[in-house]
């Protein structure tokens, strides 16, 4: 009897063991909205504020015009526009084409690739420079939509280790960030990579041998299909895999509707990877025409566009150093430094992040001019990073005239800002108000912090500007917090005022 017993009792323990087991290695996340809309997003993103963004490529070799899309435009001889619409005129990049490399039919784009050598680049380099910038993460395209892989794929043979540079660039990034604790992300452009080539008799893209490049003939503009889908799925999990990056970035081509089912495999295997390697991980998707991804089941990306108010949920903004330039060109324009920083301040007052993009030429060299607006935003951070970093948004983002219009797409170069614009943002016991414009004057009012609109009366202990030891002088009033500048006060980018309270601003605010 006895031992009956202790059998039965075994059997118990190995049967609660392997069940235990069993939920203990089961997936979290499975591919639906209802499980995936229980992802949060880690702190860590809602505190690293600004990245850096790495556009690279075969595209660089050119180094013309429309930049990355270079291989869109380069065969339109005329017969139709980027659209497909009938059109006499060649684009300006097929002509450049012409007079540079000869006619596409003698000098396709997979030319450009043994040209694409980077003997130049050196990781360590890169993320120094990107470090001495103030960049809490770092996001090179792993691939852009002409499928060339900046890493060492398993899918497809054509990749940076085995032509072009023959380095493994991703990878390399990856290990120098992380030997600081930086976190790493990688870009797929790759799903609108269907939509990229013009397929003629007498061009390259129609080549039997190149099919595992250009793809099979088709119109550009009808949708995926499903053996293309899954190509696609087949990539992004070997660079998920392998890469193991803290955050995966999609362009817009991952949100077309017939991705519908890959995006939720892709969603819940990222998140499920991320829980089996102890690792919290960020999915970035675009919002354009459709509307891909519940709220909070990843985080919304906006390119070169912000938001008009503040977002419960985090986002971000990616946006180029060129304007709508992200490869290298020979007539890549920079704004001035202060310009980027605005942008930074104001859609961090609406808790988003900024991922803003640089573009290395063929060589692996960041160009001088480039360097010299990271290093600035660098040392504008060094002073007034504790008004960024891991600050949350304050119960208004701030006053002025200027604000970003409601757009997922393109707003980011309608306008700047003006002396009357004031963002804020919130952290500990502190309120930071950021003035963008700084233009002399004596006094200014933040709105936001009078004694019966936001904060009771008794709660403000000292006003400071950063970066400054000068003694304000202020008072709070009714309706508005004013602030005497010292004498010869003097600043050339914003400009930040720490507010620090008797409590956390979220104890003492005032409601209505």
């Amino acid at each position: 009897m006895k031992k009956r017993l202790l059998i039965l009792v075994g059997l118990m323990v190995l049967n609660f063991g392997q069940n235990g087991y069993c939920q203990k290695s089961q997936k979290k996340y499975q591919p639906n909205w209802e499980s995936l809309l229980n992802y949060k997003t880690p702190e860590w993103f809602r505190d690293v504020k600004f990245g850096i963004f790495i556009h690279w490529g075969p595209t660089t070799v050119p180094a013309y015009g429309g930049a990355e899309w270079y291989g869109f435009h380069m065969w339109n001889e005329g017969t139709v526009d980027a659209l497909g619409n009938p059109s006499k005129k060649p684009s300006s990049a097929y002509k450049y084409h012409v007079e540079n490399f000869g006619k596409p039919e003698d000098f396709g784009y997979t030319k450009f690739i043994p040209l694409f050598t980077a003997e130049n680049f050196n990781a360590k380099e890169w993320v120094d420079l990107f470090e001495k910038a103030g960049a809490k993460y770092i996001v090179p395209v792993g691939e852009h939509c002409d499928g060339f892989a900046m890493y060492d794929s398993k899918v497809t043979r054509w990749k940076s280790t085995t032509m072009g540079p023959k380095k493994n660039i991703v990878a390399d990034i990856f290990k120098e960030a992380r030997s600081r604790n930086i976190k790493v992300g990688v870009s797929s452009h790759f799903a609108y990579g269907w939509h990229w080539w013009t397929y003629k008799d007498k061009f390259e893209t129609v080549n039997p041998e190149l099919r595992d490049f250009y793809w099979d003939k088709h119109d550009r503009w009808e949708p995926a299909t499903q053996a293309y889908i899954k190509h696609f799925y087949k990539r992004t999990t070997d660079m998920m895999t392998q890469l193991k990056p803290d955050l995966l970035w999609f362009d817009l081509g991952f949100s077309e509707p017939e991705y519908k089912e890959v995006r939720k495999k892709i969603l819940a295997n990222y998140y499920n990877q991320g829980l089996k390697n102890n690792q919290e991980v960020v999915l970035n998707y675009k919002n354009i025409k459709y509307k891909p991804v519940p709220d909070g089941a990843a985080v919304l990306d906006i390119e070169s566009g912000k938001l008009d108010r503040i977002r419960e949920e985090p986002w971000q903004t990616d946006m180029s150093l060129g304007g709508w330039k992200w490869g290298y060109t020979k007539d890549y324009k920079l704004r001035g430094a202060g310009a980027y920083i605005n942008d930074l301040i104001d859609i961090v007052s609406k808790n988003g992040c900024l991922l803003l993009n640089v573009a290395p030429n063929k060589h692996g060299e960041i160009p001088q001019d480039q360097q010299a607006i990271l290093k600035t935003i660098g040392a504008w951070l060094k002073v007034n990073g504790e008004a960024i970093y891991a600050t949350r948004p304050f119960e208004v983002f701030g006053q002025g005239p200027s604000n970003a219009s409601m757009k997922l797409h393109g707003n980011a170069h309608e306008k700047g800002f003006t002396s009357h614009d004031f963002r804020y943002t919130k952290k500990d016991q502190n309120v930071y108000a950021f003035w963008l414009k700084p233009d002399g004057r004596a006094v200014i009012t933040l709105d936001a912090l009078g004694a019966e609109d936001r904060i009771v009366n008794d709660a403000i202990l000292k006003v400071s500007v950063l970066g400054s030891n000068a003694k304000l002088n202020w008072i709070q009033k009714t309706d508005e917090l004013v602030i005497q500048l010292p004498e010869g006060f003097h600043a050339d980018k914003a400009a930040c005022f720490k507010i620090e309270l008797a409590e956390k601003p979220s104890d003492i605010l005032k409601t209505k």
